[in-house]
């Protein structure tokens, strides 16, 4: 555990991502604001390093990632990409340093203000759900310097919002106000102004008091079953639902409700 801290307390607040713990919540902030959070590999790096170590700690329960005011991350540095051929990006293996977001065993939430482009957008929605600001806005432009989202862009986009909005936004550079993508589901809370890494920390802290095993096990539900035949996804999610019920904290669970007093989850 000392050594995690160690390395975390490196990512000073000046740090192109600066971190901080609020009780059993870990915000990650994208901080390179005079490149508008452009993600170059330093970046990418440093999230995917910030992510990880969270998941190690086992005093932190939920992580917020967010950005700055204005902008969340407004995509790829395309320095890094202008004068590279297939095999060069292959080779970079972009795809490394999203994983330990993608596969966090911890809930993880985006909280975006400003603009959430390009990988920026792709980021936010690897997270289990985006709190925005009315102000965000939310597109995948690649298709305006030649080329096409490659992190989950169109995919988790489609999921999102259905196949019209999603071809509307990544075959015009057309981009969603933070209303209409919480209107629409990509987004599954807005915030009041300027409010939104508050109300993205608070509902983290939320998640932070559940049951760990049961947090656990409906996140692998939620992921693995959304590309599952009905059939399939509801046999999994009642395996997950039955193997819960010889947890200690569903016997809390269970008897601190009627004996109506708060819970004490022990992980176990």
């Amino acid at each position: 555990m000392s050594e995690i801290r160690e390395s975390m307390d490196a990512l000073a607040p000046d740090a192109i991502v600066a971190l901080q713990r609020e009780g059993a919540v870990g915000i990650v902030r994208l901080n390179r604001p005079d490149k508008r959070n452009a993600l170059d590999l330093a970046m990418r790096r440093a999230i995917a390093q910030a992510v990880t170590e969270l998941d190690r700690d086992d005093d932190i329960g939920a992580i917020v990632i967010t950005g700055g005011d204005t902008v969340f991350a407004a995509g790829a540095d395309l320095n890094l990409l202008v004068d590279q051929g297939a095999q060069a990006v292959a080779d970079i293996d972009l795809g490394q340093y999203w994983a330990p977001v993608a596969r966090c065993g911890k809930p993880v939430i985006a909280a975006v203000q400003g603009h959430a482009l390009g990988a920026g957008c792709e980021l936010a929605m690897m997270c289990d759900f985006i709190v925005a600001d009315p102000s965000a806005r939310f597109g995948q432009p690649e298709l305006g310097v030649g080329i096409m989202p490659g992190a989950g862009g169109t995919q988790r986009l489609l999921r999102a919002v259905g196949r019209p909005v999603a071809s509307m936004l990544l075959l015009t550079g057309e981009m969603l106000t933070g209303e209409r993508a919480f209107q629409l589901g990509l987004v599954a809370d807005l915030a009041e102004p300027g409010e939104t890494l508050a109300r993205a920390t608070a509902l983290a802290r939320r998640a932070t008091r559940m049951p760990p095993k049961a947090v656990r096990a409906t996140r692998r539900v939620l992921l693995q079953g959304a590309d599952l035949p009905l059939d399939a996804a509801l046999a999994l999610e009642n395996r997950e639902f039955l193997l819960l019920f010889d947890t200690a904290d569903k016997h809390e669970g269970m008897r601190a409700f009627l004996d109506k007093r708060k819970p004490v989850f022990t992980g176990r």
